[in-house]
């Protein structure tokens, strides 16, 4: 009687986790990845000089850290690759003329477009809630509202990283994708 030989298989590994492929990534690979959560080289290398991160929340914790530390030209480099805020496609159509006329207002005061993180809105929220934060921050001076926007560039970054490097099947708000693809900006007049 012949006795049967186990057949030795290869397990075939898990695909690595997100978080997992950007502390083992190349260092310029990591930081795209990075500044496509907030346009800043100097916040992206120092996240990347940190790797490896045992967990997402360290890694939202260096995050935020990196971005209350942006100097003045780091902040100017980031706010400059922003657009738009991301609202649900059919608002600009429904409040073009509002909106317009608010975000170039804006951009006119403060040389750059508006920022704001809307995670945790749902879709009928983000309109008025977009406009009625335009309309206050208006009155800001510009270091007043320098301040207002790095604050709104530090949740969305966090936001983003948390998108892009959270666990599978982390829920994901349709009003604040990754940068930059996502945002639209109004349609032309």
């Amino acid at each position: 009687m012949a006795i049967p030989v186990p057949v030795q298989t290869r397990a075939t590994p898990a695909p690595a986790a997100p978080l997992e492929r950007f502390n083992a990534a190349p260092a310029e690979e990591a930081a795209g990845t990075l500044l496509a959560c907030l346009h800043s080289r100097a916040w992206a290398d120092r996240l990347v000089a940190h790797r490896p991160y045992p967990d997402l929340p360290a890694l939202l914790a260096a995050a935020d850290e990196a971005a209350y530390d942006l100097s003045s030209d780091d902040l100017s480099e980031a706010l400059a690759a922003e657009t738009l805020p991301a609202l649900p496609e059919d608002t600009y159509a429904a409040a073009h003329t509002a909106l317009s006329a608010a975000h170039a207002a804006y951009e006119s005061r403060f040389g750059h477009v508006f920022v704001i993180s809307l995670d945790g809105l749902s879709p009928e929220e983000t309109l008025n809630h977009v406009l009625a934060a335009i309309r206050s921050r208006l009155a800001n001076d510009p270091d007043e509202e320098r301040l207002v926007a790095s604050e709104e560039l530090r949740r969305l970054a966090g936001g983003r990283v948390r998108r892009l490097l959270g666990a599978r099947g982390t829920a994901r708000p349709a009003t604040d994708d990754p940068h930059p693809a996502n945002h639209t900006k109004p349609p032309p007049p």
